[in-house]
């Protein structure tokens, strides 16, 4: 676990700490090349020959589509105090992209007899991207489902790695039937980017492709940018808690070990001016951590040993300094 005094920071510590994780995909162009091909000439043959080489080695075509069977066993699974966090979650982002939704339409007379203006209106079809691999991401599910729905997308389509089992897992199931999505397909990675960009017998080829995955989804998504709309690279996952003095350190701790956990790579900082809240998130994290499954400790303890951990600054208009220079892709101000 590090811990930073900001005045205190040598040059090639601050430019580590700025730089973060960095993603290089250059290696992967060359194999999502080959599967992209495969895909576009083999449709969904070579989706579930990949998908038996990397996610489920017994799965078959007829997996490929999640069942109202699925769904049903999803949600008699999953316990009620998740379905209720579920539920809670997503009307949260409900009420945020319904505020953030523009008029549908505007003018504004720019001279007398002449008039501008805008429409808005949604795209035809949506691809989902919503990974597995480091666990299950059914606020990733939320967060892209539930503005589509709200933009008025007609075609929701989700795509999302299979447990070993080859089936899809129950909180993403659960989450995607909440946010009103039932189309979901049960495959990952390259393979999964360029059915949604060719279509395949069973997958539907869509107009956009959203959301994170590992490198070799970004390959997919770098060498598919022309057939298909692949939106804003995703990078590791970062994230900042500023916090002041007033906050409990044993929640600003479990907070900054939902933001290490993302994987490996991910950036995760605790900035605060105050020497108690640090002292206490210090004392709090090692139990903390001890109760994680192993391969969620391992992520953590990785992040909090690279390019995480507590940053103590001298006043709370420096920690702000901090974060404006830092600029991360989430921000949590706990005050």
């Amino acid at each position: 676990m590090q811990s930073w005094e900001l005045a205190s920071l040598s040059d090639a510590e601050r430019k580590k700490i700025l730089r973060r994780a960095e993603q290089d995909i250059s290696d992967l162009l060359p194999l999502a090349q080959e599967v992209s091909s495969d895909v576009r000439e083999n449709g969904d043959k070579a989706v579930v020959r990949y998908t038996r080489k990397f996610d489920a080695e017994n799965f078959e075509a007829t997996m490929l589509k999640a069942s109202p069977e699925d769904f049903a066993r999803a949600r008699a699974n999953l316990e009620p105090d998740i379905i209720a966090g579920i539920e809670a979650a997503h009307e949260n982002i409900l009420r945020f992209h319904e505020e953030q939704m523009p008029e549908k339409m505007w003018f504004t007379e720019v001279k007398p007899g002449i008039m501008a203006g805008e429409k808005v209106s949604p795209i035809a079809s949506v691809g989902l991207y919503v990974p597995r691999g480091k666990g299950a991401f059914l606020s990733v599910m939320l967060m892209l489902a539930t503005p589509a729905k709200v933009a008025g997308v007609p075609r929701i389509v989700v795509v999302t790695p299979p447990t070993p089992e080859g089936k899809a897992d129950d909180a993403s199931l659960v989450a995607a039937e909440d946010a009103g999505v039932d189309e979901v397909y049960v495959v990952g990675g390259m393979q999964a980017v360029a059915a949604l960009a060719y279509g395949t017998e069973t997958i539907p080829k869509v107009d956009k492709i959203i959301g994170p995955g590992s490198s070799y989804v970004s390959a997919a998504k770098r060498l598919l940018y022309f057939p298909v709309d692949v939106g804003l690279p995703a990078g590791p996952s970062e994230s900042i808690i500023l916090t002041d003095e007033h906050v409990n350190p044993k929640l600003a701790a479990l907070d900054l070990l939902v933001e290490a956990e993302h994987g490996k790579d991910s950036a995760a900082l605790l900035v605060t001016h105050s020497r108690d809240v640090a002292d206490g998130v210090l004392a709090a994290l090692p139990q903390y951590i001890q109760n994680l499954p192993e391969w969620r400790r391992d992520f953590v303890t990785t992040v909090l040993s690279n390019y995480g951990g507590i940053m103590l600054t001298n006043s709370l208009e420096e920690s702000i300094a901090f974060v404006n220079e830092y600029a991360p892709e989430h921000l949590e101000v706990l005050v």
